[in-house]
């Protein structure tokens, strides 16, 4: 089987100041990358679903959605649509530098998996007409729209923010020193995985000792710092390993591993599988 790597896509050509809101049930445009075959994007990706059904591929993982729902495809992320069966409800495409650090900790980590809105419709419905009204206003033609796009992407966020984080203020006064250290320790992680290997890196780029820092992100995620990393690079090996032909030297170069040696044995250790044993497994 030949593979080629996912094209990564950025945001389409009709979006308005870094914005795209379009219902789930309207085709793309011609001009639009197509979404039922694998790719990554630039931007964000919020699916509000509210009935219907979304069928999708994740980083390897089979999904089935349905309404009423919510989904985060994060930039960076493998996806395909399989099958959309009467599907109602808004897709959010955004860039970004349009969220703040705060907010896009929050996203990332609390909308990893679909979010089921049972029993929120009062929040179902205010999404909806947040949604409703980005989609009106960015087919005005003629006035400069762009800041009041972006004003009510931040209302919607903010919405979900509290949505998932009941506790969490615009103003970050409920988020602990604990918290924020796990979300600095996130951020890093997100810009280095390739290049920081050890925990003192993120340790001292965080003013604090390794130990702290290691037992406070495993207090509140459950996983220690190597955990963490080992779990950042093994997902991304798996996607350069479906998705290219690279040899398995070159993917291990290419996280940050000088030793193809050192690579294999970590994925094995992780995965119960070698690199090339992974490959051919899941190209079958």
């Amino acid at each position: 089987m030949k593979a080629t790597a996912p094209p990564s896509y950025p945001l389409s050509p009709l979006a308005r100041a870094g914005v795209l809101v379009r219902p789930l049930a309207q085709r793309p445009a011609p001009s639009e990358h197509p979404h039922g075959t694998a790719h990554r994007d630039a931007h964000y990706l919020l699916v509000l679903l509210q009935a219907g059904e979304l069928r999708l591929t994740l980083d390897f993982e089979e999904l089935t959605l349905s309404g009423p729902s919510l989904l985060l495809i994060s930039p960076g992320q493998v996806h395909r649509l399989r099958e959309a069966v009467a599907a109602q409800g808004w897709g959010v495409s955004f860039e970004p530098g349009l969220v703040d650090e705060q907010a896009r900790d929050v996203l990332e980590q609390h909308l990893r998996r679909p979010v089921a809105l049972v029993g929120q419709a009062t929040f179902e419905a205010r999404a909806h007409t947040l949604l409703a009204l980005l989609a009106d206003c960015q087919t005005e033609a003629t006035a400069p729209i762009g800041p009041a796009l972006q004003a009510m992407l931040a209302a919607l966020l903010q919405l979900v923010t509290a949505l998932l984080v009941p506790a969490m203020t615009s103003s970050g006064a409920n988020v602990s020193r604990a918290e924020a250290l796990v979300q600095g320790f996130r951020r890093l992680l997100r810009q280095h995985f390739t290049e920081w290997k050890q925990p003192a890196r993120y340790a001292a780029a965080l003013a604090v000792t390794p130990s702290h820092l290691n037992d406070t992100v495993k207090a509140l995620s459950g996983h220690s710092i190597s955990t963490h990393l080992q779990q950042r690079i093994i997902l991304e090996a798996k996607r350069l390993l479906y998705y290219s032909d690279q040899p398995v030297k070159q993917i291990g170069y290419a996280l940050g591993y000088d030793e193809p040696v050192y690579f294999g044995k970590l994925f094995k250790k992780v995965t119960g599988l070698t690199p090339q044993q992974f490959r051919r497994t899941i190209r079958e």
